[in-house]
């Protein structure tokens, strides 16, 4: 798959999140639908979106209830540039729209896919043996240190996983979850005293080149202050592709 191809897969699991239509990302104008139920849906959402706004850059797809769609498009319309929406003080101006109905915003993330050539081209070696893990490899790996690969809540979604070891202690854990039908996320954790050398970004690279294999697509997301992570994805051979916002 080349680059187009992955972000159009990307964009069309958004699409099944957001209750609208794929194109709807690639507009030059904002778009405000009523959100609502998908079996398809992302499996770490929440549906229907009370409010929810995705962006791939050219544009806003704001998905929400439908009383709140007029104050939303408002919103959208009237912030200044798209990144505004995403910052303060925009969320505390979306903040009083959701006191409405007893919500705030609760979750901001980017979102990263796999640039092909970066992944299948990137030189990074792991300091440390690895091995690939599947589902039974995980049993006794639910622990706090491994909060971020693996997610105790969802289990059965847990795919598939490499793991780093120091003469046979597992020191580094990158991990996938099948949270959409096309679409396996990864998540990474690293013990504190083995980070900052490569640990991080060879297993998460190596596990990116397993996901293909299956027959997927693997992305990343990371929160907009965690700046360790952020630099993981980019050196693992992941580019910025869309950031989301939603409420609780």
């Amino acid at each position: 798959m080349d680059w187009n191809e992955i972000m159009t897969v990307a964009m069309r699991q958004s699409a099944v999140d957001c209750s609208c239509r794929e194109e709807d990302f690639r507009r030059n104008t904002s778009v405000v639908v009523e959100s609502k139920f998908s079996e398809q849906a992302s499996r770490y959402m929440t549906l229907p979106h009370i409010c929810a706004l995705f962006s791939y850059g050219n544009n806003i797809v704001a998905s929400c209830r439908r009383d709140l769609m007029a104050d939303v498009e408002a919103y959208i319309q009237g912030t200044e540039g798209i990144y505004r929406c995403f910052d303060t003080p925009g969320i505390y101006e979306l903040n009083q729209i959701l006191q409405k109905c007893g919500a705030q915003v609760s979750w901001m993330h980017g979102c990263y896919l796999p640039d092909p050539v970066q992944i299948f081209c990137a030189d990074l070696s792991c300091p440390y043996e690895t091995r690939l893990l599947h589902p039974k490899d995980f049993e006794g790996l639910y622990l706090p240190q491994w909060r971020h690969a693996l997610c105790s809540e969802r289990k059965e979604l847990d795919m598939l996983g490499v793991g780093a070891y120091d003469q046979g202690r597992l020191i580094g854990l990158a991990a996938c979850s099948a949270d959409c039908p096309d679409m396996w996320q990864i998540g990474i954790d690293v013990l504190p005293e083995y980070r900052r050398n490569g640990v991080a970004s060879a297993l998460t690279n190596q596990l990116a080149r397993e996901v293909f294999d299956c027959g997927k697509v693997p992305f990343y997301a990371a929160a907009w202050a965690n700046i360790r992570s952020v630099k993981n994805a980019l050196r693992s051979g992941f580019r910025p592709a869309w950031v989301a916002l939603t409420a609780s």
